[in-house]
């Protein structure tokens, strides 16, 4: 089973569409609240590689990016696939 962690802060739309698709998918994840100016925003920035959008989302360690490219994924039929190749 893959490691996914999603790097959220509060208030954002785009955070809670990306940890309903999560769910939706019946996936188990750690979600990291992140909000400006915080430890852990600086790291999910770091880890991103530069990345300063909300949500961040890594499965297996590697970044992913944000809501948009894990929506993308999904609709191309390619999240799946990453999921279990891990």
């Amino acid at each position: 089973m893959s490691d996914i962690e999603i790097f959220t802060q509060p208030y954002c739309p785009y955070c809670v569409r990306a940890v309903e698709l999560l769910k939706s998918k019946k996936l188990s994840f750690s979600e990291i609240n992140a909000p400006h100016g915080t430890a852990e925003r600086t790291e999910a920035i770091r880890r991103s590689g530069g990345r300063t959008t909300a949500p961040q989302i890594f499965i297996n360690g590697r970044s992913i990016g944000g809501c948009s490219e894990l929506l993308a994924m999904e609709r191309a039929g390619n999240l799946d696939a990453l999921l279990t190749s891990a």
